[in-house]
């Protein structure tokens, strides 16, 4: 009997999950550089320097967090390192609100105060240079643990592509995901001004800080494997296993391929190509 069972699309509601995670992630990162010259400085009375050293440390924690997030992906696997990931990101960004309200209270002694209060206790600091050197430090701590969680992002949406889609599509399915990331940084600068002006630059931290939040919700009651999941039908998830003829079926529908070590990478010209890009 010859099946006609139209073939699914669930595995384009993953690809969209992706899609908005990039954005988020995104999101996320741009807070700081849109609010830090017009909202954060006069409270903290830093220069371009000090900004500076922020980002420059991020850049740096990002990273060598790459260096250890595939690894990690891995290990938890798809579903529950990227829940990790966003967790941990979205944990960092949401961190970046409250560096006011610790500043004022390891400067001046006034803690549980509020947003507005702590800008209140932070004005009358006739120290300027502790208030600008707490700051800065819990500004970076608050940067190490966006970074940490934001170098997942990439590894996981790949691990999952590969899961959801054959060879053939996985670089559509790749530029889709990976187009968040310029989504993100068109749509930063016309919300997070907003939001910083009408509530202050701390719920702009927390507002972008919750999204991620909110797409984890979703993340887990959407994704499940191919194999596993009641929404992929039988014609897609041959679909997606069009490729089975070079990897090895465990007895679960898992596909596995031999692991290869980062000396056998290095080998190809691929791999080169990547790292000086």
């Amino acid at each position: 009997m010859i099946n006609t069972e139209k073939k699914g699309n669930y595995r384009w509601v993953i690809c969209s999950l992706l899609f908005f995670a990039t954005t988020i992630n995104y999101l996320d990162r741009q807070v700081l550089s849109l609010t830090w010259k017009d909202f954060i400085s006069p409270e903290f009375h830093w220069t371009n320097t000090d900004y500076g050293n922020i980002t420059a440390l991020f850049s740096i924690f990002y990273a060598i967090s790459m260096l250890f997030a595939g690894r990690f992906v891995d290990w938890m696997d798809t579903k529950k390192g990227f829940l990790w990931a966003i967790g941990i990101w979205s944990i960092g960004a949401i961190l970046h609100a409250f560096c006011g309200i610790a500043t004022s209270g390891i400067v001046a002694g006034e803690w549980f105060v509020g947003f507005e209060g702590a800008k209140e206790a932070i004005s009358h600091v006739n120290n300027v240079g502790l208030v600008i050197s707490v700051s800065v430090n819990l500004f970076i701590f608050a940067r190490f643990v966006l970074a940490v969680g934001e170098a997942g992002n990439f590894p996981a949406a790949i691990k999952a592509t590969a899961e959801y889609f054959p060879k053939k599509d996985r670089a559509l399915s790749t530029s889709i995901f990976n187009s968040g990331a310029t989504i993100g940084a068109l749509a930063a600068p016309l919300t997070i001004p907003v939001i910083a002006a009408h509530w202050g630059w701390e719920m702009s931290f927390i507002i972008i800080g919750a999204l991620g939040f909110v797409w984890m919700g979703f993340w887990m009651f959407l994704y499940k494997k191919p194999n596993e999941n009641p929404k992929v039908n039988a014609a897609e998830l041959a679909y997606i296993n069009q490729d089975d003829d070079e990897q090895q079926i465990t007895p679960s529908g898992d596909t596995k391929l031999p692991r290869t070590t980062i000396s056998e990478c290095l080998k190809y010209k691929q791999t080169w190509a990547f790292v000086f890009g």
